[in-house]
């Protein structure tokens, strides 16, 4: 029996039966990509954890490197408390705040531990949203646990030459030397467009342009930094 290959049902057979492969074709590549992709995300990772505090890497020696500085990592709760049997390199730090599942006060927070030629830092990761997107990023304390030593940050859709240079040197460099702590209470970093930035501890110098998005990175700095403020009263008093 001939097929007529001019009819709907013909047609509509071979539309389905192509979807069918092409799906098949694209998951089986997608689970054969997965190592990969995964390697590539935990490289990336480190990349940006070395880049808070002042290491520089790429992708082949990004692992030596973590390895040689990130000398201890760990999970705090909300209130502060070290937390047992949490993974600090693989909480998703954005999953935390994105799943309304999760309440505020069941949130996880990693600390990395840091050996550098200044001393030990820690490397808190934060998250938040600029105008196009989430952005994120990890926040290097020095060894008194409050002045800042280096930020790293990142966005996924910001405005290039305006929010999208968070993610540049001149900006992140105007966070450091940043107090986040005085007499053991939390003090609030304040991104401001006055220019009076570079003489306050507790000012920075926003984006031209990118208003939005820098507030968004002062949003995300306090809200997240503040949770750790009693863990490291805890760790000073210690």
């Amino acid at each position: 029996m001939a097929i007529n290959k001019e009819s709907s049902a013909y047609t509509f057979t071979f539309s389905i039966i192509m979807v069918i492969v092409v799906g098949a074709v694209l998951s089986s590549l997608s689970l054969g990509l997965k190592p990969m992709q995964d390697e590539n995300r935990k490289v990336k990772k480190q990349m940006d954890i070395l880049s808070a505090i002042g290491i520089d890497s790429d992708r082949s020696t990004a692992s030596d490197l973590y390895d040689k500085h990130i000398i201890g990592s760990y999970v705090i709760s909300s209130r502060g408390e070290q937390l047992e049997g949490e993974e600090a390199f693989y909480v998703d730090v954005q999953k935390q705040i994105r799943d309304k599942t999760i309440q505020p006060e069941d949130r996880l927070f990693p600390i990395f531990e840091a050996e550098t030629e200044e001393g030990k830092k820690y490397v808190l990761p934060v998250v938040g949203k600029g105008l196009w997107g989430p952005i994120w990023g990890y926040v290097a304390l020095a060894s008194d646990m409050k002045t800042i030593a280096g930020v790293s940050f990142d966005h996924k859709g910001e405005t290039p030459g305006l929010g999208a240079e968070i993610n540049q040197t001149f900006f992140q460099d105007r966070y450091k030397n940043a107090k986040i702590s005085i007499d053991g209470r939390f003090a609030p970093v304040t991104v401001v467009k006055d220019g009076t930035g570079s003489s306050d501890p507790q000012r920075v110098d926003g984006i031209t342009g990118g208003t939005i998005t820098s507030k968004g990175v002062e949003e995300m700095m306090n809200r997240t930094l503040s949770v750790y403020q009693s863990y490291f009263n805890n760790k000073s008093n210690s």
